[in-house]
């Protein structure tokens, strides 16, 4: 969850230069706070999971349902991957619309492969419309941006770091011609806050709230969060430990939401959907939604609702491997 909110919450004004104590002009204590900060963050969201009772057996359409976000496991139930999903949406059968809308999952901080496969398959569409929080008509990102000083990006930089991942603004090239920014303002995003009566304060206690709600009596995080912080391989462990929090990932997201919404979620998908009803109006028929895995649910309502389209296909990206180094070489060695 964090990585996608953070940025917003920084977007809308409600994170400033000193928070954790960084000073721009101590290099040294940069790279130390924002570390510690990074660490703190996966402590909250491991510990969100690992202390969670045991799952509960979902109801029978649940399973019918499309996931944006999926861990693999080996036999031995070990995680081999994290992934995320490219869900087709298309017309029924006997309308004679010849459009598809694919909403492309995104996890913001994930393996350089797993965007360098994105960009190709971004190459592939009539428009991409993505996420940005960002006054309209800004500059594109390009690719390899250099990161800047603000606290958030720091942050972002040092979980970047403490997991050996890329940074997607860093990954995904979004100065290509078919890339169209689709999402609101920083001024649209504040005022609607505004109005909504919403804060960084009303969103993190909607949070904390769930994670209440699902702690139990497990002991087992702290174990193994020390266990992975020791590691001889302590990005590959963190990773292991932190993406067991990702396959609960629409309920948290749900609970943030609440029972009108947010500005986060629905509020920026209203605006992703009416940016993808104009490239309709202007003849693109192979169009994709590149949206962080949080707002996929909710932008698939609104394809449904609003315009009719109805998920036809799956095929899933892998956004972080999570097998050991010295596994993978074996499997290598053994292929050739």
């Amino acid at each position: 969850m964090f990585p996608d909110i953070l940025p917003q919450l920084y977007f809308s004004g409600y994170f400033r230069f000193h928070i954790f104590g960084i000073r721009e002009t101590d290099k040294m204590k940069i790279r130390y706070y924002t570390r510690y900060a990074a660490l703190l963050i996966l402590l909250h969201l491991s510990g969100m999971s690992l202390a969670a009772e045991p799952a509960q057996s979902k109801p029978a359409d649940e399973d019918s349902k499309p996931r944006f976000m999926r861990l693999q496991r080996d036999r031995s139930d070990s995680p081999l991957s994290l992934e995320t999903a490219i869900v087709r949406c298309a017309p029924a059968e006997g309308d004679d619309r010849k459009i598809s809308v694919d909403l492309v999952a995104a996890v913001h901080v994930a393996d350089a492969e797993y965007y360098r496969n994105l960009n190709r398959e971004f190459g592939r569409y009539d428009a991409v419309l993505y996420e940005l929080v960002a006054p309209e008509g800004a500059e594109k990102p390009p690719p390899g941006s250099p990161s800047g000083k603000h606290p958030i990006s720091l942050l972002q930089n040092g979980m970047k770091e403490l997991l050996e991942l890329e940074y997607q603004l860093n990954g995904i090239d979004y100065t290509r011609k078919n890339m169209v920014h689709a999402d609101m303002s920083p001024e649209e995003l504040a005022r609607s806050m505004k109005e909504k009566g919403e804060s960084a304060l009303t969103l993190l206690s909607r949070m904390l709230g769930y994670a209440l709600s699902k702690q139990g009596q497990s002991t087992a995080s702290d174990v193994q969060l020390l266990a992975a912080l020791f590691d001889k391989d302590r990005a590959l462990a963190l990773k292991r430990l932190l993406a067991e929090q990702f396959t609960d990932g629409d309920a948290a997201f749900a609970a943030m939401e609440g029972l009108a919404g947010s500005t986060l979620i629905s509020g920026r998908n209203r605006v992703a959907v009416e940016a993808l009803k104009k490239e309709i109006e202007a003849g693109k028929k192979k169009i994709a939604i590149f949206y962080g895995a949080g707002h996929m649910p909710d932008l698939l309502r609104r394809l449904r609702d609003d315009l009719a389209l109805a998920p036809v296909d799956t095929r899933w990206l892998v956004a972080w491997d999570l097998e050991p180094k010295e596994k993978a070489r074996e499997a290598s060695t053994d292929a050739k």
